[in-house]
C-alpha cells in the first residue's frame, strides 16, 4: 500500500525528476565531506603530536622544512577549514536547490487540486463542505511534498553515507565497523513496530484537525449571523471541543515517536559504547594508534548519524502517507457529471430547452423532480415559482449540468445536453442569483468575470445596461474599487447589479435569474427590473421568482409542486408542458 502511494507520489513529481536527480548528486558530494571532516584529527594525533609520518598525499605537497618546523601544527588546521567550508558549500547548494524543487512542486500538486475538486460535482462538495477540501489543499500536500518527495534524497544520501562510513571504518578496523553495524536489526525491528502502530492515529487525527479547521471556516463565514445572536464565546467553546478530540490522538503518536526516538538512541549508545571500549582495549594492546581510534570514532559517530536521519525520516513518512491518502483520495474521487470523450462543439446556442421525463433526487431516498417534461421555444421567458424546496432551482441546476438526472434526458437546441462539451454548454448560460456572489477584487474584475480580458468601454456599457453606472461612479476608486470578501462593501441591491452587469458583458443566449429582488427595497427593485427587462430581450430567460412584479412580462409561468411542473399561464407562443 505504502509502495503504491510513493510511486504515485513520484509520478506526480515526473516534471521535476531532473532537479531531484541534481538534488541527489549534490546531496551524494555530502558523503567524500564527512569521510575527511575526520582527517585533520587524526594527522594532528597521529603526526603532529605523536610520531607518526604525514599521510603520503600530504609529504608530496607540503615542504620538509615546514614538514619539521613549527607550523606543522597549521596544515591539520587549515585541512579542516578546506573540508568545512566545502561541507558548507554542498549543504548551501543542496538546500537552495531543495527549496526551489519542493517550492515549485507544492504549486504544481495544488494546482491540479484546485482544478480537479473545482470539476467535481456540487454533490460532493455539498456531503464535504469546502473546509475539507481547503485543509486538504493547504496543509495535506504541504506534508506530502515535504515529507515524501523532500526526503527522497536525504534518505538516498544517508544510505550512500552508511555505505561508505562502514567501507572505510573496515579499511581502518574491521572489528569495529561489525561491531557498528550490530545494531542494525534491532532498528529495522523498532521502525516495523513503529510504522504499525502509528498509522491509523495519525490518520484520525487529521481527520479531527479537519473537523475544528471547518469550524473556523464556519464561524467566519456567518461571522454577521454569529454576532447577531451573540454567539461568540459558543463557536470558541465549539472549536474547543472538536479541537479537543484530535488532541488524544496526537498526543498517543506523539508519545509513540518519542518512544521510538529514544529507542533508536539507546541502541545507537549501546553500539557506541561497544566500539569505544573494544577500541580501547586494542589500543592498549597496540594493535591501533590513538589517532586511528579517534579516527575511527569519529567515523562511527558519522555513520550513526544517517542512520538517525533514515529512521527519523521513516517517522516523518507516516505522516506523509497519511496525508498523500487524503490528498488522492479526493484526485480519485470521479466527477459525476461527465464530458463523453467526443463531445459536440456548441458556439451560441438558439435558446430551445427540452425536458424529457426527468427525475433526479440529491439521495436515493427523495425525489425532488418526478417525470418532468416541458418544452420552451428560443426567445421566451419563463417565470417559475413554487414553495421553498420544490424543485425551483434544481431544474436549472440540471439544465447547466451542475448535477445528471438520474432519468429522462434534456436537449438543449434538440440536441442531449450530455453531448456538449461541459465548458461549451456552460458558456451559453447568463446568472443572476438571489445572493450575488462577488470575488475580493475590483468592480471591473467582477463585471468581467465571464469575459476575462474584456476592453475597458465594454465594461462600462454593461454597467450602465445595468443601472449600476451611477453608483459605481460616486465611489473613491469607481471601477477599481475592492468590493471585499463575496463584495461585502457592497449592498445587496449594489451587488445584484454587479451581477447584472456580469450577464450584460457575457452576452449569453440564455438567461438564468434565481430570486433576482428577493433582498432589496422597493426602488432598487425597480432599478433591477428594468434592467432585467433589456437583459432577457431576445433571449430565453428562466425566471426564478416569489413577487409577483418580478415575472409580470413572462410569456409563461410554471409552477413546481411535489416534483410535477404545472403551466399557470401562457402566452400564444412559449412552451408546452
Amino acid at each position: 500500500m505504502m509502495t503504491n502511494v510513493y510511486r504515485r507520489v513520484l509520478t506526480e513529481a515526473r516534471p521535476y525528476w531532473p532537479h531531484l536527480i541534481l538534488a541527489l548528486l549534490i546531496g551524494l558530494l555530502s558523503i567524500p565531506a564527512a569521510l575527511l571532516l575526520p582527517l585533520p584529527l587524526k594527522i594532528e594525533l597521529d603526526s603532529v603530536l605523536g610520531s607518526h609520518p604525514l599521510p603520503a598525499f600530504l609529504s608530496y605537497v607540503v615542504p620538509p622544512a615546514v614538514q619539521h618546523s613549527i607550523y606543522l601544527p597549521l596544515i591539520p588546521a587549515l585541512l579542516f577549514v578546506i573540508f568545512a567550508l566545502a561541507n558548507q558549500a554542498q549543504t548551501f547548494a543542496a538546500g537552495l536547490l531543495y527549496t526551489s524543487i519542493t517550492e515549485k512542486l507544492i504549486l504544481h500538486v495544488r494546482a491540479k487540486f484546485l482544478l480537479h475538486v473545482q470539476q467535481l460535482s456540487l454533490s460532493y462538495h455539498d456531503v464535504k463542505g469546502s473546509s475539507d477540501s481547503i485543509y486538504r489543499l493547504q496543509y495535506d500536500i504541504n506534508i506530502v511534498v515535504y515529507y515524501l518527495v523532500g526526503n527522497v534524497v536525504p534518505l538516498v544520501t544517508a544510505a550512500f553515507t552508511v555505505v561508505g562510513m562502514c567501507y572505510v571504518t573496515a579499511r581502518i578496523n574491521v572489528q569495529l565497523m561489525f561491531i557498528a553495524i550490530a545494531i542494525s536489526p534491532a532498528l529495522l525491528l523498532a521502525s516495523y513496530y513503529f510504522q504499525s502502530r502509528v498509522h491509523e492515529p495519525w490518520r484520525e487525527s487529521k481527520r479531527l484537525e479537519n473537523s475544528a479547521i471547518g469550524v473556523v471556516h464556519e464561524t467566519l463565514g456567518a461571522l454577521r449571523v454569529v454576532k447577531a445572536f451573540g454567539r461568540e464565546r459558543g463557536e470558541q467553546e465549539r472549536f474547543i471541543k472538536r479541537s479537543g478530540k484530535g488532541i488524544a490522538a496526537r498526543m498517543w503518536v506523539s508519545l509513540a515517536v518519542n518512544i521510538y526516538h529514544a529507542v533508536v538512541a539507546v541502541v545507537i549508545a549501546l553500539g557506541t559504547a561497544a566500539a569505544l571500549y573494544v577500541g580501547a582495549r586494542q589500543v592498549q594492546a597496540g594493535l591501533m594508534t590513538v589517532g586511528g581510534f579517534v579516527m575511527v570514532m569519529a567515523y562511527l559517530a558519522q555513520l550513526y548519524a544517517p542512520l538517525q536521519t533514515i529512521t527519523q525520516k521513516i517517522a516523518d513518512l507516516q505522516t506523509g502517507f497519511v496525508s498523500a491518502e487524503r490528498v488522492f483520495s479526493v484526485l480519485d474521487e470521479p466527477p459525476e457529471v461527465i464530458e463523453k470523450p467526443h463531445a459536440k462543439v456548441l458556439q451560441r446556442a438558439q435558446g430551445s430547452v427540452i425536458f424529457d421525463q426527468v427525475s433526479f433526487g440529491y439521495d436515493s431516498h427523495r425525489s425532488v423532480l418526478k417525470n418532468v417534461s416541458f418544452q420552451i421555444e428560443p426567445g421566451t421567458s419563463v417565470g417559475i415559482v413554487g414553495q421553498t424546496g420544490t424543485g425551483k432551482t434544481t431544474l436549472v441546476s440540471l439544465l447547466v449540468r451542475f448535477y445528471d438526472p438520474q432519468e429522462g434526458r434534456i436537449f438543449l437546441d434538440g440536441v442531449d445536453i450530455r453531448d456538449y462539451k461541459v465548458a461549451d454548454l456552460r458558456d451559453q448560460f447568463g446568472f443572476v442569483l438571489q445572493e450575488s456572489v462577488l470575488f475580493s477584487a475590483t468592480i471591473a474584475e467582477n463585471i468581467a468575470y465571464g469575459r476575462p480580458g474584456a476592453a475597458e468601454t465594454e465594461i462600462v456599457e454593461a454597467a450602465k445596461a445595468a443601472n449600476a453606472d451611477a453608483f459605481i461612479l460616486k465611489l473613491r476608486d469607481r471601477y477599481k474599487t475592492i468590493v471585499g470578501e463575496r463584495g461585502s462593501t457592497l449592498s445587496g441591491g449594489e451587488r445584484q447589479r454587479i451581477a447584472l452587469a456580469r450577464a450584460f458583458l457575457k452576452n449569453a443566449p440564455i438567461i438564468i435569474l434565481d430570486e433576482p429582488t428577493s433582498s432589496v427595497d422597493v426602488d432598487t427593485e425597480a432599478a433591477i427590473l428594468e434592467a432585467t427587462q433589456r437583459l432577457i430581450r431576445g433571449r430565453t430567460a428562466l425566471i426564478i421568482a416569489h413577487r409577483s412584479s418580478t415575472l409580470t412580462n413572462c410569456d409563461l409561468i410554471m409552477k413546481v409542486d411535489d416534483g410535477q411542473v404545472y403551466l399557470l399561464r401562457r402566452k400564444p407562443s412559449g412552451v408546452a408542458v
